[in-house]
């Protein structure tokens, strides 16, 4: 028996704020999205490849 295979997507519908991203990883680890956020928001401010990050995988993940 083969266990199930987690995918990372975009999130759609209540967990979207910009572009999903936050609300796909909160999906994907099972976490609430606030706290994902909250990390994104820490990062994105002193690093500026967090930003560059977050656009890449708005454009790259898919939604779902």
């Amino acid at each position: 028996c083969m266990a199930k295979q987690k995918k990372l997507y975009r999130t759609k519908g209540k967990n979207k704020m910009i572009g999903g991203v936050c609300g796909g990883i909160a999906e994907y680890f099972d976490v609430d999205p606030t706290i994902i956020r909250l990390l994104a928001i820490l990062l994105l401010i002193p690093y500026t490849a967090a930003f560059w990050a977050y656009i890449i995988m708005w454009l790259v993940v898919p939604e779902k």
